[in-house]
């Protein structure tokens, strides 16, 4: 699906990118430094940059793993470390403070899981969208949709059913396999780079995902390409290659950047040039294969980079054939500058999903030979900077690579295009269509929860109106009111008002449905629910000494005990309770009622309750209301509506999209909200405020 990049209208956007595996830090990075320290580091921080200046984003945040490596460096023990204006890495930290490979992660996704949702739960304005990279962060970030209704944009950046086609599969495999099934069929929108990502990959998984997956290739990887666009420019200096590149810099080289993994086929690379003699003798070879000279390889990247050093012995190529251990940007740029000279950069992956080098060589004027596998030829035919092989085919793949270094005028013409197409990969174009994607999965809400007094009642032209409203309804209608359920019927009545599809009273401690029979019943799971954590005994001694007014005896509950006093009394109840170590949530509303409820209560956990059983998440609900026991599903639900009588409680709702402050009072307030939202027609315009 094509993304049309428009303006977003109102409130910027608060983006959050959620990675967990890698070494994810401010530049400069060390790439290849573990297996996981790879090409979506350089996606991540680079599109989070590029979003940052687009004028309809307030701030993005990329949030990874704390963690405490001496080796890798202190910048990943860092709670935030600041990349721009607009820009941060914010950490999260588990009991586990070690640096975790991707297979490792999964043990420790719970605790992470908890963690992020407590740093969710305490920031002053929460994201308007979680872009989750791999499958593993869209796990965390379903959670997060189903605990604050935060729609979620899912990148797989790499999917396991081609390297299992290409590699044979394994319980590791099928694990992530099932994972990334989940990642597809839960997120909100998909974002891949190429349309064989969108058009083949992503449908072999079998999940219905027809108008979730959007094409948006990223731009040049900005942490080079500055240096490989300076490659022409005039009195640019050659540079230095890393330790052990080959001393010839009057010879063309063959380069190569790849992790040490067999779906990067790099040992075919070494046996296509060693059986070429006529490209050995006019290029030297270098490949760059992550960081390999600590103790961090995994036994796949041993045993390759063993492979690729006993080919260079077999060969007798020392001299020719460079492996360097460590490398940085610096070098990395150096090399392609070199490889501009009448050389030429190679991708033989069995399978690339992407191919972000490929963009970097393009930046410098570098032709390519790549792999016909994946995004490869996507990239190269709208470059049209390389040449596309078999990468099973060695004597194709070496044949290829002497073309383009032994025919001065084919270079030319493909440096030329690399130069003048790259641009094609625009990081400034992604950002605005990444933008305008987030902001269109605000989507219409599919069930409406309502307050009742000051919100549906105080009006009753407004009134009125609702009831025609709710005869033509197209989504189902729930009243969440901290009335008991005798009270909230009554006064349902008494404003000709229609009864709901289902009730939330008592400040969100009961949640009760209709039964066949005509029937109202409390649902006995969400009551189960509100059991955790809550010693009612223990709170109401703990209270005893403040000497509260209790509200009538009928307005308390299992879950629920009820006081009349001021903002001052309610603070004093969270302190007296959080000194005393007691699980409670304090609800202060109306400028006199105090509500103290089971910690896991509440008018949006009910919400979220009731979603469930409809196979909703709060990111489809709309909540309506005006005074402080509204405040936690206004915050949570994806469309809320504060209508123009709200009280001072309401003042310190971050704005965020979704949100609306309407103009009009009590029911015609909620009318003007549902026809904002395209739910109804203006019923109530032209009354007054």
């Amino acid at each position: 699906m094509t993304i049309a990049p428009r303006r977003h209208e109102g409130i910027r956007l608060f983006v959050l990118h959620l990675a967990l595996g890698g070494c994810l830090k401010a530049p400069p990075v060390r790439f290849g430094i573990t297996a996981d320290t790879g090409g979506h580091i350089a996606y991540v921080l680079d599109a989070a940059a590029a979003q940052a200046e687009d004028p309809a984003v307030s701030s993005v945040s990329v949030v990874t793993r704390l963690f405490e490596d001496a080796a890798l460096g202190p910048a990943h023990a860092l709670p935030t470390e600041r990349l721009g204006p607009k820009v941060t890495i914010d950490r999260v930290a588990t009991a586990c403070r070690a640096y975790l490979e991707k297979d490792a992660l999964a043990a420790d996704r719970p605790a992470f899981t908890a963690a992020f949702l407590g740093h969710l739960a305490a920031l002053p304005r929460r994201p308007d969208v979680i872009h989750a990279h791999f499958a593993d962060a869209a796990a965390v970030a379903a959670d997060a949709r189903a605990r604050f209704g935060i729609p979620f944009v899912y990148t797989p950046h790499a999917l396991g059913l081609d390297k299992r086609a290409q590699e044979g599969g394994g319980p590791a495999l099928d694990s992530r396999i099932a994972a990334e099934r989940r990642a597809i069929a839960e997120a909100d929108a998909i974002l891949v780079s190429t349309r064989d990502e969108a058009e083949r990959q992503v449908a072999a998984y079998g999940v219905a995902a027809a108008g979730r997956v959007h094409r948006l290739p990223p731009g040049v990887p900005r942490h080079r390409a500055r240096d490989a666009l300076a490659a022409d420019a005039p009195g640019s200096a050659s540079g230095s290659a890393p330790d052990g590149a080959p001393d010839g810099a009057a010879r063309p080289i063959v380069l190569a950047i790849a992790r040490p993994v067999r779906k990067k086929n790099l040992a075919a690379l070494l046996r296509a040039y060693a059986a070429t003699p006529a490209l050995r003798a006019r290029a030297d070879l270098v490949i760059l294969a992550g960081q390999h000279g600590g103790d961090r390889l995994s036994a796949e990247e041993r045993a390759v980079v063993g492979e690729l050093r006993a080919l260079i012995d077999a060969h007798g190529l020392h001299g020719r054939v460079a492996l360097p251990a460590r490398h940085d940007d610096a070098d990395v740029a150096a090399l392609y500058r070199r490889a501009a000279r009448g050389g030429v950069f190679v991708n033989p992956a069995l399978h690339e999903p992407f191919g972000l080098t490929l963009l970097e060589a393009a930046a410098a004027g570098v032709p390519v030979v790549a792999t016909r596998h994946g995004g490869p030829a996507e990239i190269v035919e709208t470059i049209g900077h390389g040449l596309l092989v078999d990468p099973r085919d060695e004597a194709a793949l070496g044949a290829a690579c002497l073309r383009v270094v032994t025919e001065p005028a084919l270079h030319r013409r493909l440096s030329d295009a690399a130069r003048r197409n790259v641009r094609a990969y625009d990081w400034s174009r992604y950002a605005a269509r990444s933008v305008a994607l987030y902001a269109a999965l605000r989507r219409p809400p599919r069930l409406l929860a309502c307050d009742i007094d000051g919100t549906l009642t105080g009006c009753a032209a407004g009134a009125q109106a609702f009831a025609r409203w709710h005869a033509a309804r197209t989504i189902p209608f729930a009243v969440a009111t901290g009335r008991s359920f005798e009270a909230a019927r009554a006064v349902l009545r008494a404003w000709h008002l229609p009864p709901p599809d289902a009730f939330i009273t008592d400040v969100g401690t009961r949640l009760l449905r209709p039964q066949p029979d005509g029937s109202w019943r409390e649902c006995p799971a969400y009551a189960a629910r509100l059991d955790a954590g809550w010693d009612r005994a223990a709170v109401a001694a703990a209270l005893a000494p403040l000497s509260l007014a209790p509200q009538p005896p009928e307005t308390a509950g299992p879950h629920k005990m009820s006081f009349f006093g001021t903002a001052a009394e309610a603070g004093a109840i969270r302190a007296t309770l959080a000194a005393a170590g007691l699980a409670a949530r304090v609800v202060f509303s109306h400028g006199r009622l105090i509500d103290v409820l089971a910690p896991h209560g509440g008018k949006a956990a009910a919400i979220a309750a009731l979603a469930e059983s409809r196979g909703l998440t709060l990111a489809d609900c709309a909540a309506a209301g005006d005074s402080g026991n509204d405040l936690d599903m206004l915050e949570a639900c994806g469309h809320a509506i504060v209508v123009g009588n709200a009280s001072d409680e309401l003042d310190g709702l971050a704005p965020r999209p979704g949100l609306r402050r309407v103009a009009r009072h009590h029911a015609a307030g909620v009318m003007e909200g549902l026809a904002a939202l395209g739910l109804a027609d203006d019923a109530c315009q032209g009354m007054a405020a």
